[in-house]
C-alpha cells in the first residue's frame, strides 16, 4: 500500500523540474523485458549492462554471483543502480526458479545457437535475456533450461561481442520492438507510485532526518 500522505510530503523537498522528470521516465519503464547477467569477472561489465537496462528502460535486473561474489562497480554503473531494481542470486537455478515463476520465458543470448537471429525474434510474452560472459558464455544450467536462444547477426571473423555490448544491442532492438507493439508493457500505476517514492527518497539528502520527522509529527 502506498502512503500517498508521504508521497506528498516528500514531494515538497525536490523541484517540480525533479518532479516531471521522474513521472516521465516513469512512463517509459518496463518489467515485461528484464535482465540476468551470469557470473561476469570483470566489474565494468556487470556494470555497464545495468547502466544499458536504465538507458532503455529495464526495471530489474539480476546478477547471478555464483563463482566471483559481487561484480557491480557504483562508478562505471554512473548511478544506474539507484534506477534500476537489482536481484541477486547465488546460483542459475535459483535465478531462473525465480523468473519462470513470475511468467517470464527464458531467453539464452548466444552467438553459438542459431534457433533465433535478433532481426526475427517476436516478443510475444515477458522475456528474461541470460547473458554469460565473452569468452565461457552461459553455463550448461541456462542453456539447457532456456525456452529459446538468441542472436546478434554477425558477418565478420569475429564470433563474439563484449557483454556489455551485446546487451546494449540486443535491448535496443527489443525495447524498440516492445514500445511499438500493442503489448500493455508498461508498469502498473501501482508500481509507478512505488517507484516515484522510492526515487524521491534516494534523490533528498538527510532522508533519514526527514522521515523521522515525518513520523513523529504524523
Amino acid at each position: 500500500m502506498i502512503d500517498a500522505k508521504l508521497l506528498s510530503y516528500l514531494e515538497t523537498f525536490v523541484t517540480p523540474e525533479r518532479k516531471q522528470r521522474f513521472l516521465e521516465v516513469l512512463q517509459e519503464r518496463t518489467k515485461y523485458i528484464t535482465v540476468a547477467v551470469e557470473d561476469v569477472f570483470q566489474l565494468h561489465n556487470a556494470s555497464a549492462v545495468i547502466r544499458s537496462c536504465e538507458v532503455f528502460g529495464i526495471q530489474e535486473a539480476h546478477l547471478i554471483e555464483n563463482r566471483f561474489g559481487k561484480r557491480l562497480d557504483k562508478n562505471i554503473a554512473m548511478g544506474a543502480q539507484q534506477w534500476v531494481d537489482v536481484h541477486r542470486y547465488p546460483n542459475a537455478g535459483e535465478c531462473i526458479a525465480h523468473l519462470a515463476g513470475q511468467g517470464y520465458q527464458i531467453i539464452a543470448t548466444s552467438p553459438h545457437k542459431a534457433t533465433c537471429l535478433l532481426d526475427d525474434f517476436t516478443i510475444t510474452d515477458k522475456i528474461a535475456l541470460f547473458f554469460g560472459t565473452e569468452k565461457e558464455g552461459l553455463s550448461e544450467t541456462v542453456m539447457q533450461r532456456a525456452d529459446g536462444f538468441i542472436k546478434i547477426p554477425m558477418v565478420g571473423f569475429t564470433e563474439s561481442l563484449n557483454i556489455s555490448v551485446s546487451a546494449a544491442i540486443i535491448l535496443h532492438a527489443l525495447t524498440q520492438q516492445l514500445r511499438k507493439s500493442t503489448i500493455d508493457w508498461q508498469l502498473t500505476e501501482t508500481e509507478k507510485l512505488e517507484k516515484q517514492l522510492d526515487w524521491i527518497q534516494k534523490s533528498i539528502k538527510s532522508i533519514d532526518d526527514i522521515l523521522a520527522r515525518y513520523h513523529e509529527d504524523g
